[in-house]
């Protein structure tokens, strides 16, 4: 083989090298250069393949985070656990007894789409659990829906029942339920929750809005003892006090309805509240009803002779009326077509003190106007009566004011008739007219004197306010309040009895009765009040069915059997110079 024909070929012999065509080498020599190893161009190669795995690498780490960041798909534990009932706080009275609490309970739930044979579940799972609806529940097994319940907060039994019907796709979940150990004693105050634990009413909802539920939601609270309790202004004892006897005197006078409440004044603290008819929290099917609304807070009423206190108060406080002033109350005082007439008329000159005990729409109408329609309403304004009252309790109305306001409203809205207000705020306004002078929004919180201070605003001056707790006791000793002056107490009242408006007019014959207390009068603690919606006459009333003979009678009961409850103790001696500004002004009925 000459040199022309390229060097012999190391791979193969000589017999093999003369038999090789052109082509056959060619191909040869493609695949030695696959594996002879060029120095000049690895380095590239070596780049290229490492470049290509961190790619791929980077690739697989991405969807891998991707894969981490998205949310879990919801399991059928855990759809049931976003489904249950979230813990709430306990809640407790103003000496830490129970009010609300949770306690642990079970539900059934199911998942359709393990279900086989959803007739023989349905037939099966309402046979041990009949107050289950079965058409509702095969429509729920025949959903495409991953998680249903099939009952809320059922029995040890019934779960043990349940469990032995071994049914594939039906489990159990547990739950917390909301219960309220007195019952119907406290409704209108609590509220109620529904079948997730969510507040519907008082001070349930209340508690929902500052978020404390949501903890449990998010997983800070497994269960009411990781929680704060919330710890209510409520005396439990004062409670069934006050409920016992506004529902005894609701009965016997065959009123409409009823209602009470006990407000501290010198803190703010509502003590206790009642509203007759009420309903039972644990089961509050009758909690819609319109007749069992909170007619403390809810219903607005024309408060009658009551709101004589603010209108005296005012003119006092105005400087142009003093405590002897007089005011001629002898015949009917007239304003274009109208005429205002006194329900016991004196028919005489009366002083401000025989104006309140007389309760003499005639005198009271004659102080208001010395004020003036503008001074009347600014003062009203300044006592809370013209805005709705915004406390803990969701529930609050708007007061019904005059469209149109003359020199008519502010004489009748003096004696308490054209403007309807809810009861809380009426209380609020008196209890700063005895307290001080100091208004104090109601709270339903517990709070101290100090905490009070703070939040107060004085609304009157000092003098002014011995003046109505001056003549508040007066009228509890020679007016119409006697039948509250419960003896040892040092008790003033005032009684309120308005017409119910019926087909835009007045009705003579369905009244609204009120009745305020303050005790003790010279330095008062407590401010009571009971009302009645249509009571009726009784042969013991003599026929009459106005304020003094059933919710004062009523108050009278209310503060004999709370008063020493609250660590108000019965002196039998009278004090000595409660009223030292009054005797020294010579104050008609002042010792």
């Amino acid at each position: 083989m000459s040199d022309q024909q390229g060097s012999p070929d190391p791979f193969l012999d000589d017999g093999a090298e003369k038999q090789r065509t052109p082509l056959g080498r060619r191909m040869i020599g493609g695949v030695q250069n696959l594996f002879r190893m060029r120095l000049d161009k690895s380095g590239h190669r070596v780049f290229l393949v490492a470049a290509g795995f961190t790619i791929i690498y980077a690739v697989i780490a991405g969807r891998l985070v991707q894969l981490g960041l998205r949310p879990d798909p919801p399991t059928t534990y855990k759809r049931a656990q976003q489904e249950t009932a979230g813990v709430r706080p306990d809640i407790i009275d103003r000496n830490g007894e129970i009010l609300a609490t949770d306690v642990k309970t079970v539900s059934v739930f199911a998942e359709p789409k393990r279900i086989i044979d959803k007739d023989e579940a349905v037939e099966l799972l309402t046979a041990v659990l009949p107050d289950v609806d079965a058409r509702d529940l095969r429509e729920k097994l025949g959903s495409k829906k991953g998680f249903v319940w099939v009952k809320r907060e059922i029995t040890p039994k019934q779960q043990q029942e349940v469990y032995r019907l071994g049914l594939p796709g039906v489990g159990f979940m547990p739950e917390h339920k909301r219960v309220y150990p007195n019952g119907v004693a406290l409704s209108h105050v609590l509220g109620f929750t529904n079948l997730d634990n969510q507040g519907i009413a008082g001070i349930e909802k209340w508690i929902d809005g500052q978020g404390m539920a949501d903890l449990g939601l998010a997983g800070f609270a497994r269960q009411s003892t990781d929680l704060k309790p919330v710890q209510l202004s409520i005396d439990l004892r004062a409670q069934h006090a006050l409920r016992d006897e506004v529902a005894k005197g609701l009965e016997k006078y065959k009123a409409k309805a009823g209602a009470g409440m006990i407000l501290d004044v010198t803190t703010g603290e509502v003590v206790a509240l009642a509203s007759l008819p009420d309903y039972d929290p644990n089961n509050p099917v009758d909690a819609l009803d319109p007749n069992r609304i909170n007619r403390m807070t809810v219903g607005v009423y024309e408060m009658g002779s009551t709101f004589k206190a603010l209108t005296t108060a005012m003119a006092l406080d105005s400087g142009k009326v003093s405590i002897n002033s007089t005011f001629d109350a002898r015949g009917a005082l007239a304003y274009g077509r109208f005429r205002i007439h006194d329900y016991h008329g004196t028919n005489r000159i009366l002083t401000v003190p025989e104006v309140f005990i007389h309760s003499s729409n005639i005198g009271t109408a004659r102080m208001a106007m010395v004020i003036g329609v503008q001074g009347h309403k600014e003062f009203l304004k300044k006592m809370g009566q013209l805005d709705r009252m915004r406390t803990e309790m969701p529930e609050s109305a708007e007061p019904i004011v005059p469209a149109r306001w003359g020199e008519l409203n502010t004489m009748t809205i003096a004696f308490g008739h054209g403007l309807a207000v809810a009861p809380m705020q009426a209380v609020a306004a008196v209890g700063a007219l005895v307290n001080g002078g100091v208004m104090f929004t109601p709270t339903f919180l517990k709070r101290s004197a100090e905490e009070a201070a703070k939040v107060g605003q004085r609304v009157i001056k000092p003098e002014t306010s011995e003046a109505l707790r001056f003549v508040m006791r007066l009228n509890a000793e020679k007016g119409s309040a006697t039948k509250a002056a419960i003896p040892g107490y040092f008790v003033g009242g005032k009684t309120g009895t308005a017409e119910k408006v019926i087909g835009g007019r007045y009705s003579k014959n369905r009244l609204f009765t009120t009745f305020m207390a303050i005790a003790p009068a010279d330095k008062p603690k407590y401010l009571f009040l009971v009302i009645y919606d249509e009571p009726q006459g009784l042969p013991e009333t003599y026929g009459y069915a106005t304020a003094a003979w059933n919710a004062g009678a009523v108050t009278g009961k209310v503060i004999e059997r709370v008063a020493p409850m609250l660590g108000l103790p019965p002196r039998f001696d009278p004090p000595v110079a409660p009223f030292p500004l009054m005797a020294r002004l010579g104050a008609w009925g002042a010792r």
